[in-house]
């Protein structure tokens, strides 16, 4: 039986992402409770005592940041006909744009607008969750599609995967 044609990640990474941004408004929300407090876990529900005006800002700032490097990293995928889901076939191996910096744009992106998100909620709790979510989505997303790729494309990925950095 043929394997499918398909990386075989363990979830959809803007799932991942959403899944450790939303556990970490989860704790700010159950640290805030009198319990909680009382118990001494009030500090998880701690902010990062930046004026409103100022957090606002930079939240806007990394969010539309973000998205922009996700629009023009999937744009790319969309122009040359390939899937930018990962749990579809791909079909061309792109190399241009923003994957001349980073193997992985879109999940950069993903980062970055993930920080935005965790400084618009105030939370360092959240954004201190990032970095377990960054090891869930190299371990168990980038790896598997680095498999895929090396053996979809061979030679050609190897010499991309040698000269571009897989984050940054």
């Amino acid at each position: 039986m043929a394997r499918p044609d398909i990386p075989g990640v363990i979830a959809p990474p803007p799932l991942i992402y959403l899944g450790f941004l939303f556990a970490g408004w989860g704790l700010v929300e159950l640290a805030g409770r009198p319990e909680a407090i009382e118990a001494g876990l009030g500090w998880l529900a701690a902010g990062f005592n930046l004026a409103v005006d100022v957090r606002r800002g930079v939240a806007l700032t990394l969010i539309i940041g973000g998205l922009l490097l996700d629009g023009m990293a999937a744009g790319l995928f969309r122009r040359r006909g390939t899937a930018v889901e990962p749990w579809k076939p791909s079909t061309v191996l792109i190399d241009e744009g923003p994957y001349r910096f980073s193997r992985n744009p879109i999940y950069v992106g993903f980062a970055i607008t993930y920080v935005g998100l965790a400084i618009a909620m105030d939370s360092w709790i959240a954004l201190l969750l990032l970095l377990p979510c960054l090891v869930v989505v190299d371990r168990f997303v980038i790896r598997r599609e680095e498999r895929y790729l090396a053996a979809k494309f061979g030679p050609a990925y190897e010499a991309y995967r040698a000269r571009v950095r897989r984050w940054l």
